[in-house]
């Protein structure tokens, strides 16, 4: 996380949500009060500042003091160069042509998890479980341009803090000879082998392509959208394979993020991708392989999976974010 503050107060502020395809931007014109919110195409603009500076245009030019924003990519230090797009800036400049007196960056999972500490079940689909266990830990993941991973941790105050990490670049592990073969055909094309590498849009194309070359057929071109859609309609049992597939890893990550935070409040999966096939997901290999540990399979189905579906939880974290650091920020002034 990185920010730069002088006052504490002022609406509204401007929070985002950046991914590598889509931004999302918002004003937070009180506490939690979400409003104004727009989704401008990356692509679409050559720097952050220009895709800001068309943002705030379109809601009327508010004057915004404070701003926070949420990023896939890690943050660490002043300059920040996109994982999965071209932007690339440096924290302290990016304020200054903004004339901002705030400007704080924070990894996007980690506010998706902040998200999550303020969220209500209205928000939440289970899928298998039992209840949560109170004051425990969480996991917080999601497959969309890339993998997001992070965590909520009790903080002994009666709240949580969000972890700030890369979990979707851990090496994947194949949990059976298909995805070995899988893991095979990527490793040729790529070297290492990420979680991400198979658990985002692209990495459904791409378990797709594995399987075409191991069935010997012709490969087509297809997004990962043509995919799904032929999957579900049952046009294609290729592409049911492949989306079975998928969801077989989603599980095996899933379950080792679950133990290795000891996550028995909860895994929440975040993301674009698994809200469209909310019904199919619900009976996929998903909860069996997030089960399928051996000695640990117990341990594992007592915890409830829930599938987030609140509209624009990074931007709702965000703005807890910004909140939190500039009190903290003001009670440091105050001293």
């Amino acid at each position: 996380m990185s920010i730069t503050t002088t006052d504490h107060g002022a609406w509204p502020r401007l929070v985002a949500d950046i991914g590598g395809t889509n931004a999302r931007f918002a004003l937070e014109t009180a506490p939690q009060r979400i409003e104004h919110v727009d989704v401008l195409p990356c692509n679409d603009y050559d720097t952050i500042v220009a895709a800001i500076k068309e943002y705030l245009g379109r809601a009327g030019n508010p004057p915004v003091r404070h701003a926070a924003l949420a990023i896939a990519n890690p943050i660490v230090g002043d300059w920040v160069q996109m994982t999965n797009h071209h932007w690339a800036f440096s924290v302290e400049t990016t304020r200054q042509a903004l004339g901002l007196e705030t400007l704080l960056l924070l990894n996007d999972f980690t506010a998706q998890a902040l998200a999550i500490s303020k969220m209500d079940a209205a928000g939440l689909i289970q899928v298998g479980g039992t209840e949560p266990v109170a004051g425990a830990p969480k996991a917080v993941l999601g497959p969309g341009t890339g993998l997001g991973v992070s965590g909520l941790i009790p903080n002994g105050r009666g709240g949580y803090t969000a972890l700030a990490g890369e979990g979707g670049h851990v090496s994947f592990a194949p949990f059976d000879d298909t995805e070995i073969q899988i893991w095979q055909f990527a490793k040729r094309r790529f070297g290492h082998v990420s979680a991400e590498r198979f658990l985002s849009g692209a990495g459904l194309v791409l378990i797709h392509e594995a399987l075409c070359e191991r069935e010997g057929v012709k490969r087509p071109k297809m997004s990962a959208a043509e995919i799904s859609e032929r999957a579900l309609s049952g046009t294609s049992p290729l592409s049911r394979l492949a989306l079975d597939i998928f969801c077989a890893m989603l599980g095996t990550v899933s379950s080792n993020l679950a133990l290795t935070l000891g996550a028995r409040g909860g895994v929440y999966l975040c993301g674009g991708i698994i809200p469209r096939f909310i019904d199919y997901f619900k009976s996929s290999p998903f909860r069996n392989r997030f089960e399928s540990k051996g000695r640990f399979d117990g341990y594992l189905a007592a915890i409830p999976v829930y599938i987030v579906l609140a509209d624009y939880p990074g931007i709702a974290g965000a703005a807890v974010a910004l909140e939190n650091g500039l009190a903290e920020k003001g009670a440091a002034q105050a001293v």
